[in-house]
């Protein structure tokens, strides 16, 4: 367990399946995040500096990302199984494989979604594409904390976890 976000976040099988999607998921972020911006931001196609950047942008560093996915996976864990770690599965795939699948589903839900505010689109090529050498990660983590707090009305605090912020 990397870090249990509330007091029963012990869906150890979970977490397995989402950290060994998260190259791929990330991938799948960041090539979502560029087309989603040019379509907005450029829809007619022109060529500048900043689409040229972003079409010929090609990395497998996310590293500027990780703890933005890994608060992503404890909020999964927290708003689908919160109250219930553990449950019998009556399906002809193993806990490992349905877990992969609905880790997945969401996260690419999520990231649509994310995707209609413009600072999240931003701050994503920020992390990637434009991200300077000599600019602390401090500042972006921080970036994506706020999106997180916004978008989920939660705060994620180090130790005590995942503690909402508006109770419906």
């Amino acid at each position: 367990m990397l870090r249990k976000f509330f007091p029963r976040d012990k869906n150890y099988i979970l977490e397995q399946a989402q950290l060994s999607l998260q190259q791929p998921l990330l991938q799948y972020l960041v090539d979502f995040v560029k087309v989603e911006y040019l379509l907005r931001h450029n829809p007619l196609g022109i060529q500048d500096e900043t689409a040229s950047r972003i079409q010929q942008h090609q990395s497998t560093d996310f590293r500027h990302l990780n703890e933005f996915y890994i608060n992503l996976m404890g909020l999964f864990r927290f708003t689908h199984y919160s109250d219930n770690q553990l449950e019998f599965i009556f399906e002809a795939k193993d806990d490992f494989e349905k877990y992969q699948e609905e880790w997945t589903t969401q996260f690419k839900t999520w990231t649509k979604e994310f995707c209609k505010h413009p600072n999240f689109l931003r701050a994503v090529l920020d992390l990637t594409v434009f991200y300077p050498a000599d600019s602390p990660v401090l500042l972006m983590d921080t970036r994506m904390n706020t999106f997180i707090t916004h978008f989920f009305e939660v705060k994620i605090h180090p130790q005590k976890g995942i503690i909402r912020t508006k109770v419906a």
